[in-house]
């Protein structure tokens, strides 16, 4: 088979731990309070001066850290109920303190910047001819390998050389998050997929305070305490009795309150642990937050927010998805990790702004690397997914975040993919079928990147495929946190040309350019010589 010749680009885009958020650091209660009271024991004049050497030093760092102090503060509220201090009595300059001891630095990508997908930016205004403006989402990794979703943005001129918008430094989380509304009906069928599922181990209930007052940021679990023999349980603690209690739709806030009513059932048992958890997790995994729209693109970070995620939203493939009437929406899926299980979840945008965050439900959301099509295929939502580990599966559905039934369309076959083979972003629509880049894994758990080609109509049989890779880590791309690895999460096309980002080894990022007509020329000629042979 003839060669695709590859042009990688000399842009890096590398970890920088200067980007960093200010995070609520979590103490227990006794500690907590220690701290509280010390401060309310200072005199008025030390915590002024106190709270103004803080701003003085960190104000330069974050866009408002004394707002972020006071949000921090706020999340204390059972803390002050305990000691029996009335927060109304407090100065701003107190509570801004106070704050400022329940919070911590957090550099987002101190230790890589990898697993990148690109997409064409909403906004096209003020861009010369044959350029296009950009968006590249990348995972950024910080401290105890805690991903975060973040942004660039630039433009591709006609060369498809990329000039990078100046990238800010005064990072925010998004500044309104708001819990979802549920449907009970597929909300209990979530609870039945998760009791089959013989993978799937829930970490222990979140502090029920931190859930009851919908804050938004993650606690850590609270363990609570095993019942003994001699303790029998007053009610029954049941998913059945506590959706009972509600709606045919409901809010996360009235599902929380069935919950503190159940977590104070002195005779719980364990396997009665077991089903608030599963309700918990579960409500935790919908959420839609907002970006302030004074901030640039880069300083957006979408950290995790639901216990689902606490662990980590890992290698986002965003895709501009196109409805039949012609509407426009930015979906990603990605995968959430708690520490012990995963769940694939669905990112929605329209401006890059506003998210709506919702787990993918359905037989075949047990597992990585599940990626949108970029519109409907006779009249169904389709998904490329690896349901098993190993091979690549197509899946269609009516619901854009419901999946139950897939089929196999590629199994490994050449030497360098006999391990797994799975898609390394959305598939791209060409007049000549559906490219698919795809990743490999073979020998020496060296990871590559190779191509596919799909008929439009029916994206279940397969026209070619390269017989080698297209890109295979070369020398300065092989060493990293994890050696031997090149991946992406999701390519376009501009001017002629594949446009594909890639990580190095799980490090940093780059990205490389193919001749499109070369490309589909080649795996058009595949499929012909594998139907003659």
């Amino acid at each position: 088979m003839q060669l695709v010749a590859v042009t990688r680009k000399n842009l890096i885009f590398s970890p920088d731990p200067s980007r960093i958020i200010a995070r609520f650091l979590y103490l227990d209660d006794e500690r907590s309070a220690n701290i509280i009271r010390k401060v309310l024991a200072m005199p008025e004049k030390q915590v002024n001066i106190a709270i103004s050497q803080l701003l003085r030093g960190y104000s330069r760092r974050h866009r408002n850290i004394s707002r972020i102090f006071e949000k921090h503060f706020a999340r204390l509220a059972p803390i002050f109920d305990k000691i029996e201090v009335n927060e109304e009595d407090l100065s701003i300059a107190q509570k801004a303190l106070i704050g400022s001891y329940f919070t911590m630095e957090y550099s987002i990508e101190s230790a890589a910047f990898f697993n990148p997908s690109v997409v064409e930016d909403p906004d096209q205004s003020e861009i010369g001819p044959d350029e296009k403006r950009v968006i590249f989402s990348f995972r950024a990794t910080g401290e105890g390998h805690i991903s975060s979703i973040v942004f660039r943005t630039g433009i591709l001129d006609r060369h498809n050389n990329l000039s990078i918008e100046p990238v800010g430094k005064m990072l925010a989380e998004a500044d309104v998050i708001k819990r979802n509304f549920y449907d009970k009906k597929t909300f209990r069928e979530k609870l039945v997929e998760m009791n089959e599922a013989e993978n799937i181990i829930l970490p222990a209930i979140l502090d029920k305070h931190e859930e009851i007052h919908d804050q938004a940021e993650v606690m850590p679990p609270v363990i609570i305490d095993q019942p003994t023999e001699k303790q029998k349980p007053k009610n029954i603690v049941s998913s059945d009795f506590i959706m009972d209690q509600l709606g045919d739709n409901f809010t996360y806030g009235e599902l929380m309150k069935n919950l503190a009513l159940a977590i104070k059932n002195p005779g719980i048992t364990a396997d009665q642990i077991k089903i608030l958890n599963q309700l918990m997790w579960l409500a935790s995994s919908h959420y839609e937050i907002n970006f302030s729209i004074d901030s640039a693109i880069s300083e957006r970070v979408i950290f995790p927010v639901s216990a689902t995620e606490q662990k980590g939203i890992e290698d986002a493939r965003f895709v501009k998805f196109t409805d039949d009437n012609g509407e426009i929406t930015y979906y990603a899926t990605y995968t959430a990790y708690d520490g012990i299980a995963i769940l694939p979840k669905l990112i929605k945008t329209t401006d890059f702004y506003n998210f709506k965050i919702l787990p993918i439900n359905g037989e075949l959301a047990r597992n990585k690397g599940m990626a949108l099509f970029p519109r409907k295929i006779k009249g169904k939502y389709a998904m490329l997914c690896r349901i098993d580990g190993v091979n690549n599966y197509i899946a269609y559905s009516d619901s854009i975040n419901i999946w139950r039934e897939a089929k196999m369309i590629q199994q490994p076959t050449y030497p360098w993919e006999l391990v797994q083979i799975g898609n390394a972003g959305s598939p791209i629509e060409t007049e000549s079928g559906w490219l698919v880049i795809t990743h490999a894994v073979g020998p020496m758990r060296e990871y590559t990147l190779g191509a596919s080609l799909f008929d439009l109509e029916n994206p279940e049989i397969e026209i070619g495929r390269l017989n080698r890779p297209l890109m295979m880590p070369n020398e300065l791309e092989r060493e990293g946190y994890v050696p031997n690895v090149i991946y992406s999460c999701g390519s376009i096309i501009h001017n002629n040309d594949l446009i594909i980002p890639y990580a190095m080894s799980d490090h940093s990022s780059t990205y490389a350019t193919v001749n499109l007509k070369k490309l589909l020329d080649v795996l058009k000629d595949s499929g012909k010589q594998s139907t003659s042979n």
